[in-house]
C-alpha cells in the first residue's frame, strides 16, 4: 500500500452518491481508493457541531490522513437527503460551514465541498487549499 494514494470522503451514507463521489474523487484527484466515512447527512452534525457525531467523523478522517495519507478530505451533501431534509440552499450552508470546521482540524490537507445534485452527478461547490508555506 506504499505506493498507493488516498482521499477520503465523508458522504451520507446514502447509496445513491457513493459511486458517483468516488468516481469523481479518483477521476479529479488521481487516487487510487477513497477512505469512506458514511452517516446520515454528516454536513449537518458537523455545521451545527453534534460532538457526538463530530467525534466519530473526525476520528474515522484522522485515520484517512494519518495512516494512509489521503491528500484530500471531501464533503458531501446531497439532492434528496433523507438524514438533512432541508433544502439545497441550507445544505450548502451547512456544507460551508464543514468546509470551515474540517479546515480546523488539518492545515495540509485540500478540503473539498462537493454537492450531489439530482441527476447524482457531482459539482464541486467549495475548495479550501492548504496555505503554502
Amino acid at each position: 500500500m506504499s505506493n498507493a494514494s488516498f482521499a477520503c470522503a465523508v458522504n451520507c451514507m446514502d447509496g445513491r452518491t457513493q459511486e458517483p463521489v468516488i468516481q469523481y474523487l479518483k477521476e479529479n484527484l488521481h487516487v487510487d481508493y477513497v477512505d469512506a466515512v458514511t452517516e446520515p447527512g454528516p454536513i449537518k452534525f458537523l455545521a451545527e457541531g453534534n460532538m457526538v457525531w463530530v467525534d466519530n467523523i473526525r476520528a474515522c478522517c484522522d485515520v484517512s490522513v494519518q495512516k494512509h495519507g489521503s491528500s484530500a478530505i471531501a464533503l458531501i451533501a446531497h439532492y434528496d437527503c433523507a438524514g438533512n431534509p432541508q433544502p439545497k440552499e441550507v445544505q450548502l450552508e451547512q456544507l460551508r460551514e464543514s468546509v470551515r470546521v474540517v479546515r480546523g482540524w488539518y492545515s495540509d490537507v485540500a478540503i473539498y465541498g462537493l454537492w450531489v445534485n439530482e441527476n447524482w452527478t457531482v459539482e464541486e461547490v467549495f475548495i479550501s487549499v492548504p496555505e503554502t508555506k
